[in-house]
């Protein structure tokens, strides 16, 4: 929390400088979102209080600015039996060294990732700031979707909207927050201001992209997407009522294109770099490790890799078992050598032999099957958690949600490690963004990562003679269209086949579903990029015989 604040501090600074007179900063800015059960320690809302005063003193020269902080407030209060926690989600406006004005979140949301009424009191007041004659209304993120804190800012007085937000990004949700927004302005005839969080915490990534709104809903401008940006935005009054005046907004030349109308990709991308640079920076890793098969999955993740970190901060090892194609070797050295990261060939062959005789008096009589399979899987695992443990690098792992879903990966093996990049990239979208990298150049690294016969052969895990993905699992279009109706869309059975899709495929994918979620609560943590993932968004037990 110390960094948050002197990193406010130094950007109010930079705006005050520019002729700023109110700075935003995103929701509960000073701690970061979310917060979860640290804010049911005391020490944690003492350390919250203490960064507050810090910012507020460090900007007390600063006259006439005003600057608005998120963070957590409340009292612990105790009673013989137990103990109650009172806890808003808060704004609070700094001027002058000392704290002006506060403002408790009114909607708290409860639903996806959120759990805020977990935590958190909601709040049953507006609050409007005077700053050289332009009366602001502030708003914390989910209350301006909802009518009624927007309009009492402006029955308070309000002549602008300021929203300050933490909205976790999934494709498609920029749109959906101008769009919603927009909404807001109308109903209120007031411009509207929209501060947003941008990095990654933990499985969450957020985009940035604050933007601005006319009153009468139209695009001022926008913030830069998923870097950190001061974005200057300036009020002008074009008219005088008897007791409001009415504004326009004029913006800075930081501003980029909207950019709404393409096919997400772009901004897919951009969150899973962002995604891994801040999970494997904010939490102290040197560099990183994966398995590199020759498959499109681990290519994928190492295209990712290397545009997050550099080529010098990755090391990738193919793990050849007897199954493994020549073409997965000569395509993996030719993607090592294209991305310039470290590469080595490490046989597993060895290891595999020694294992099945070790378990040969056990066997004796068996047929091979999914135990020899799962055994590859786990000394490639192992390996690579040996690497990790012995150099300090973090084990990406390549599963993406299809086989997440259907459980076609092995507990212990191909998902031992300590981020799962493209856990919440459906197979079929894993195509998408390798043609798309390769179609674009957004680091300027000026060369095509993924050789396309990667992206061209049929996907297999190569841990029996001739596999392929499809020996074992519907064609990825299907399965994928199945997978967004039933999980991610919540569709039933009766609704999934009244579109088309044949009773087989439903019955096999949905019930591959149910019945691997030991195995995905075992999974690591992974970046979440559609409005439902495994993980926070899904929850559902492991032991029931519910069927639909």
């Amino acid at each position: 929390m110390a960094g948050n604040a002197e990193k406010i501090i130094a950007a109010a600074k930079d705006a005050y400088a520019q002729g700023a007179r109110l700075v935003l900063t995103p929701e509960l800015s000073i701690c970061g979102y979310p917060p979860e059960d640290l804010l049911l320690r005391a020490a944690f809302i003492k350390t919250c209080d203490e960064a507050v005063s810090h910012v507020a003193l460090g900007l007390a020269q600063c006259q006439g600015l005003h600057v608005v902080v998120g963070h957590p407030q409340g009292t612990d209060v105790r009673t013989k039996s137990t103990a109650i926690q009172k806890r808003t989600n808060q704004a609070s406006v700094l001027s002058g060294g000392k704290v002006v004005a506060t403002y408790a979140k009114r909607e708290l949301p409860n639903y996806q990732v959120f759990d805020e009424r977990r935590y958190f009191t909601a709040g049953d007041s507006a609050c409007v700031i005077d700053v050289d004659g332009t009366r602001v209304g502030l708003l914390i993120c989910e209350d301006a979707w909802f009518d009624a804190p927007c309009q009492a800012a402006k029955a308070a007085g309000a002549e602008v909207l300021a929203v300050i937000n933490a909205s976790p990004f999934h494709v498609g949700k920029q749109a959906e927050r101008i769009e919603r927004m927009r909404d807001g302005a109308l109903l209120t005839g007031l411009p509207l201001i929209y501060a947003h969080c941008v990095g990654g915490q933990d499985e969450i990534v957020f985009d940035g992209g604050s933007f601005a709104l006319q009153a009468d809903g139209s695009v001022a401008g926008r913030a830069k997407s998923f870097v950190e940006d001061l974005w200057h935005i300036e009020t002008t009054p074009i008219s005088q009522a008897i007791s409001t005046k009415a504004f326009q907004l004029s913006c800075s030349t930081s501003q980029t294109p909207l950019g709404l109308q393409n096919d997400g990709l772009s901004d897919l991308w951009q969150a899973l770099v962002l995604g891994v640079r801040d999970y494997v920076n904010k939490n102290g890793f040197p560099s990183i490790i994966l398995g590199l098969s020759g498959g499109i999955d681990s290519a994928l993740v190492l295209a990712i890799a290397v545009d997050a970190l550099g080529a010098s901060r990755v090391r990738c090892v193919m793990m050849p078992s007897p199954y493994t194609a020549e073409i997965s070797w000569v395509d993996a050295r030719d993607m090592a050598k294209r991305m310039g990261v470290r590469y080595d060939e490490m046989s597993i062959v060895p290891e595999f032999n020694a294992f099945k005789a070790s378990l040969s008096h056990e066997f004796n009589g068996l047929a091979e099957d999914a135990t020899e399979e799962n055994i590859q899987a786990r000394i490639r695992g192992t390996m690579l958690m040996a690497l990790s443990n012995k150099f300090g690098s973090i084990v990406l792992t390549t599963g993406n949600k299809s086989e997440m879903a259907t459980g076609y990966c092995t507990l212990y093996g191909d998902m031992a490690g300590g981020f799962a990049v493209i856990k919440d990239v459906a197979k079929t979208t894993v195509f998408k963004l390798a043609h798309w990298r390769n179609q674009h150049d957004p680091f300027g690294t000026g060369e095509q990562p993924i050789p396309e016969r990667i992206i061209t052969r049929p996907p297999s895990a190569e841990l029996r003679a001739d596999q392929t993905d499809q020996d074992s699992l519907p064609p990825y279009e299907v399965l994928d269209a199945i997978l967004e109706r039933y999980m991610e869309n919540d569709q039933s059975i009766e609704e999934i086949l009244a579109a088309g899709f044949a009773a087989a495929d439903v019955e096999r994918v949905t019930k591959l579903i149910k019945i691997n979620e030991y195995k995905r609560r075992q999974a690591p943590i992974g970046i979440r990029v559609t409005h439902r993932s495994f993980g926070k968004d899904w929850r559902y037990p492991i032991t029931s015989k519910f069927r639909a």
